[in-house]
């Protein structure tokens, strides 16, 4: 009889930066397992936490006791825990940090649990005459019960329209059975959605279908590089019926499947497909989910009762136990890069989980990262490329609007052209559909006195207030703080204000007054805080109720509606003019994906982009769609300074509240780092963040690139060991950094 370990090493919730030694005590050895959750002393309290390893040995003498198990089984695989080892030790995070990303809050919260219902049904034996007697609502609740078979308490009570009182008294009488049962909660209650049937490829997608076909064979060996496909389709190419076939071959082989995307509002589109074409195979992992919903989804995962998960960024942590494929759609947006600790890519964890759990990994996008693209030509991706749209419907026709040529008229300068106003009358007419897209959310993006040129700014962070229409209100977009909107000019008094920049609100008013009778819908941050507001906005809009759609970044890419033909680009130029290298690839990616969402039907589709800068590299070469001649150009730029994809680079940020302590810290450790760096490792002096302040604290940095990013992990650990920062400065640090605000 193989003899069970007697010590586990448990990674603590909120607890050390190290995993700590406990001796599992004989009446739970048998029910612990690598990856179970446990309880555990620490201090004087008892904490949760996960088992990391089990073993036998141990250098402290003396072990305290685990306390308990929780929950069955393991919630995190040996695969699971390998990846989490890798993916803390690339983004220098504490393994707990870690661990925490994997598990949901919901899985994690102590009392969570599935949904425990009651449901009432008419007692076995009970006969005829022995209802005879009853009458009012112990009638009516017999009555509904013999009809419609065993139903949940509160539907029950809604049905009848009682109290709970003739129920507990029928059953004090032996005429109703009430049992408890535990019930899942289904996101997807309440949708209709179709189930719908392979469609007929393409020859450019069956090569697809095939190259994936072949990394997923490949995978059944052993050793090797990750199998990683690079998915390169123009938009409405049909990379989803790629994926969703490619999924169907999974299934069949006993398989599981993730499906990631980056914006919350392709969600439900991408959920529809795929339930669509799986049932109830397919779970959804994203954090417009209810706590209930996500702890219910995760459990159906990792109870394998779902084999397919689509989700944002933290899905790729699904604990599917057989994994065949994973999809990451639009594989080059920022939004799969984690703000916080720990700072992982989605994307390049994908692929990492990929080369563990040996399965295929397909990266899709009509625009693909530099990084990728670089890989599929040095041949560490495989390339596969779907260069015409689905029946051959052509590409959109795009033409830039030079707006400094524009008339000088107040209420339309920077905001719609002659242009753009006449190709929305046009669609209209035609009971066509319209997207307006602005890379920015609010009614203006600053409150600026003509007079003396205030400008209403936070005074925790180093950036102007937003300008509110709806709630007459300032607000700052990074702290949350707002102020009510001022009646004069707090600098010299005067009431003239003038709104400089734009945002969706101001947008929306200049549209509705320009064409009153049309049903216009805003799509932002601002209006999409609800549960289920993505979808009811884009149901409308896709059943036709809305005409013109505006919105930011969150309508910009994904997104199938076959009677749009026309897409304006009102402010093309913000993300050309932010302090960071990758302004021109986001602008060309941006502009590429917005048109994408025009002429997906029947009729062509026409793109006007409105710029102050039309002879841009990035602006004409989105206009022309030439992704590759764009690549070479900004490769060559990239190249000289060892900037991404030819290098690692990592950002340390120091904050603090006292500028003086946080200017030396930073000046300090970027010294420290330099000194020992070498020619390996180029190391950037401190220097404010380009945002100085947020919520009261000053913000600078220290930019390390390197080709070796083990060198530049060394560097940064070594230095960060050494270094005792004093008390309200922080340092935090982003490998692989893909913002540098």
């Amino acid at each position: 009889m193989t003899k069970m370990p007697t010590i586990a090493r448990v990674a603590i919730d909120n607890g050390p930066d190290k995993l700590l030694d406990y001796a599992i005590p004989a009446g739970i050895q048998g029910r612990i397992a690598i990856g179970s959750r446990v309880t555990a002393p620490l201090g004087n309290a008892i904490r949760p936490g996960y088992v990391v390893e089990m073993t036998d040995e141990s250098e402290f003498p003396k072990l305290k006791d685990l306390h308990g198990v929780v929950g069955r089984g393991s919630f995190l695989t040996p695969k699971l825990l390998e990846l989490s080892d890798w993916v803390s030790q690339y983004y220098m995070a504490s393994r707990e940090q870690v661990l925490r990303a994997f598990l949901p809050a919901a899985v994690r919260r102590k009392g969570q649990a599935h949904k425990v219902v009651t449901i009432v049904s008419v007692a076995e034996g009970v006969k005829a005459e022995d209802v005879e007697a009853l009458t009012g609502r112990q009638l009516e609740v017999i009555k509904e019960l013999r009809l419609h078979g065993p139903t949940e308490l509160q539907e029950l009570l809604r049905k009848c329209g009682c109290s709970v009182s003739p129920v507990k008294t029928l059953e004090r009488n032996g005429l109703l059975s009430l049992q408890r049962e535990e019930r899942m909660r289904n996101p997807l209650a309440g949708n209709t959605i179709l189930r719908t049937k392979n469609l007929d490829l393409m020859p450019e997608q069956e090569s697809a279908l095939a190259d994936i076909a072949s990394a997923m064979a490949a995978c059944e060996g052993s050793g090797g590089e990750p199998h990683v496909v690079l998915l390169h389709g123009v938009t409405g190419s049909g990379k989803t019926e790629v994926y969703l076939q490619a999924i169907d071959r999974v299934l069949a082989q006993g398989k599981g499947a993730i499906v990631l995307v980056p914006e919350i509002s392709l969600t439900p589109q991408t959920v529809e497909r795929f339930v669509g074409r799986f049932g109830a195979r397919a779970a959804v992992l994203h954090s417009r989910l209810s706590d209930g919903e996500r702890h219910d989804e995760w459990h159906r995962i990792r109870e394998g009762k779902a084999d397919i998960v689509i989700g944002a960024r933290s899905a790729v942590f699904a604990p599917l136990g057989s994994l065949g494929l994973i999809v990451v759609d639009e594989e080059h947006e920022n939004s799969y890069k984690q703000e916080d600790v720990p700072r992982y890519s989605a994307r390049d964890v994908a692929v990492m989980r990929g080369h563990i759990e040996r399965c295929a990994v397909v990266l899709g996008s009509a625009t693909p990262s530099l990084e990728s693209w670089k890989n599929a030509k040095t041949g560490k991706y495989k390339l596969s490329v779907l260069p015409r749209r689905a029946d051959d419907r052509k590409m959109p026709m795009m033409r830039v609007v030079d707006m400094r040529l524009q008339s000088a008229d107040e209420k339309r300068r920077g905001i719609l052209s002659p242009d753009l106003i006449e190709a929305i009358r046009l669609r209209l007419e035609r009971a066509e559909q319209v997207i307006l897209f602005l890379n920015r959310r609010g009614y203006s993006s600053s409150l600026m006195c003509p007079n003396c040129g205030f400008v209403a700014s936070c005074e925790n962070c180093s950036v102007s207030y937003t300008y509110h229409r709806t709630e007459e209100s300032l607000i700052c977009h990074l702290c949350g703080d707002s102020r009510k909107l001022p009646l004069k000019c707090p600098g010299c008094s005067d009431p003239g204000f003038k709104y400089s920049g734009i945002g969706t609100q101001r947008v929306e008013a200049t549209v509705k007054a320009c064409f009153p009778h049309a049903s216009v819908q805003r799509m932002d941050a601002d209006v999409t805080q609800r549960k289920h507001s993505h979808a009811s906005i884009l149901g409308e809009f896709r059943s036709g109720k809305t005409d013109i759609l505006i919105g930011t970044q969150m309508i910009a890419k994904g997104l199938h509606f076959p009677n749009v033909t026309l897409v304006g680009v009102v402010f093309a130029d913000l993300s050309l003019h932010m302090p960071d290298f990758r302004a021109g690839e986001r602008t060309f990616q941006l502009l590429a994906q917005v048109a994408g969402r025009a002429g997906r039907g029947d009729v062509s589709g026409e793109v006007i982009v409105q710029t102050y800068t039309p002879f841009h590299a990035a602006v004409q070469a989105a206009r022309r769609l030439e992704y590759e001649n764009f690549c070479d150009q900004e490769l060559e730029f990239r190249k000289e300074l060892t900037y991404p994809p030819f290098g690692h680079l990592a950002c340390l940020l120091v904050r603090g509240k006292q500028e003086n302590k946080v200017s030396f810290c930073a000046s300090t450790l970027a010294s420290r780092i330099q000194k020992k760096a070498g020619a390996e490792v180029i190391v950037a002096d401190a220097v404010p963040a380009p945002i100085e302040r947020i919520r009261s604290e000053y913000r600078y940095q220290v930019i390390l690139r390197s080709v070796s990013a083990v060198k530049m992990r060394e560097l940064i650990n070594g230095a960060m060991k050494d270094l005792s920062l004093p008390k309200g400065v922080h340092c935090s640090i982003d490998m692989d950094a893909v913002s540098l605000m």
